[in-house]
C-alpha cells in the first residue's frame, strides 16, 4: 500500500518513509578503469575512496553536458555509476568512444532504486536489503539510495518500512536543486547553469575530455547566461516543462520540472542572468489560466 501525498510528508518529516523507481547503472571494471575514468569525466576519480561516491559530470569535447551522475568506487579496479534511467545507453557511449586499448568493461544495466528518506532511515536494517548503499548527497535531505535491493525494506525490529507518492520524491529532488538529464540537463547545457559544479568538477585533477569550457567559465566567475532556481507557486494546478516563465512585462526563462506539495506547487526554472533573486513571476496554465509564483534560492 502506497501512502498518500499527506501521510508521505508526515513520515518524510518524522520518521521514514521508502519510494521504489529504477536507475541506470553503469559498471566499470579493469586494471585501467581509474585511469581512464580520470581522462574523461568531470570528478576527481583517482581521489575517490573505496566505498565513497561523488557526481560527476561526463561533457562533449566543447564541454556541453553528454551526462551526470554518481559514481561509487567500489574497489580499486570497480566503478559503478548510477544515473537517470533511460540516458545509460547514451552515457556508455559515451564512455567507449575514446576507449581505445583500455583494459575496463563497461556495461550498463537499469536496477531497481529504492530511496530511503526521513530522519529515522538509519532505523532501517540495510544488511538485510542487498544491493549497493550509497549517499543520495542531496542538500538538506536526510537518508539512504539503494541500488539493486533483494529484499524489501524493514526496520530493525522487523517493522515494515512504508510506501510513499513518489509525488514527494519528486518535490523533494526539486527543492534540493537536483537537476535531472532529459529536464534541467541536455546536450544544450553548460555545466555550470545548473549549480552544482562544486559538488561535481575537480578543479585540481588535471586532464579530461570538455574541461576547457569548464575551467574558461569558472575564471570568469561562472557567470553564465541563464541559471537554475527555484520557483513556488500557490494552488494546485502543475506548469507544463518547458512553457514560458513571465517577470513583471516580458519572458525571462521557462520551467524545466514541477510537482505538487501540500501547500502548493514548486517547481525549477532556468532564468536569464540578472533576473531579480526573489522576484514575481507567472506562467500559463494548461488550463488557459495565469499562476502567480515567487522565484527562490536553491536549495530551499
Amino acid at each position: 500500500m502506497t501512502l498518500s501525498m499527506v501521510q508521505t510528508q508526515a513520515a518524510l518529516d518524522n520518521s521514514v518513509v521508502a519510494f521504489d523507481a529504477v536507475r541506470d547503472v553503469i559498471d566499470v571494471v579493469g586494471a585501467d578503469a581509474a585511469t581512464y575514468l580520470q581522462g574523461q569525466i568531470s570528478q576527481d576519480v583517482l581521489g575517490l575512496d573505496i566505498g565513497s561516491s561523488r557526481w560527476s559530470f561526463i561533457l562533449a569535447p566543447q564541454g556541453k553536458v553528454d551526462g551526470w551522475f554518481r559514481i561509487s568506487r567500489i574497489d580499486d579496479d570497480r566503478f559503478v555509476l548510477d544515473l537517470d534511467a533511460g540516458f545509460g545507453e547514451a552515457v556508455l557511449a559515451r564512455l567507449v568512444r575514446f576507449k581505445l586499448r583500455t583494459e575496463a568493461v563497461i556495461t550498463v544495466a537499469t536496477r531497481r532504486w529504492l530511496a530511503l528518506r526521513g530522519p529515522l532511515w538509519s532505523d532501517v536494517a540495510l544488511e538485510e536489503l542487498g544491493g549497493l548503499a550509497v549517499s543520495p548527497s542531496w542538500p538538506g535531505v536526510e537518508g539512504i539510495d539503494v541500488l539493486g535491493p533483494t529484499s524489501e525494506p524493514v526496520l530493525g525490529a522487523g517493522e515494515a518500512v512504508p510506501f510513499g507518492d513518489p509525488t514527494v520524491l519528486a518535490a523533494q529532488r526539486i527543492r534540493a536543486g537536483m537537476p535531472a538529464m532529459g529536464a534541467e540537463l541536455d546536450e544544450h547545457t553548460i555545466p555550470a547553469e545548473a549549480g552544482v559544479v562544486e559538488a561535481s568538477v575537480s578543479f585540481t585533477k588535471g586532464c579530461y575530455v570538455g574541461q576547457e569550457l569548464v575551467a574558461r567559465v569558472d575564471s570568469r566567475g561562472n557567470n553564465t547566461p541563464r541559471n537554475l532556481v527555484g520557483v513556488r507557486f500557490e494552488g494546485a494546478d502543475l506548469p507544463e516543462p518547458g512553457i514560458d516563465l513571465h517577470g513583471v512585462d516580458a519572458p525571462i526563462g521557462r520551467i524545466t520540472s514541477a510537482a505538487r506539495t501540500p501547500s502548493g506547487v514548486v517547481a525549477l526554472a532556468y532564468v536569464k542572468r540578472g533576473t531579480e533573486p526573489d522576484g514575481s513571476v507567472r506562467v500559463t496554465l494548461p488550463s488557459g489560466e495565469s499562476a502567480v509564483g515567487r522565484l527562490v534560492t536553491l536549495p530551499f
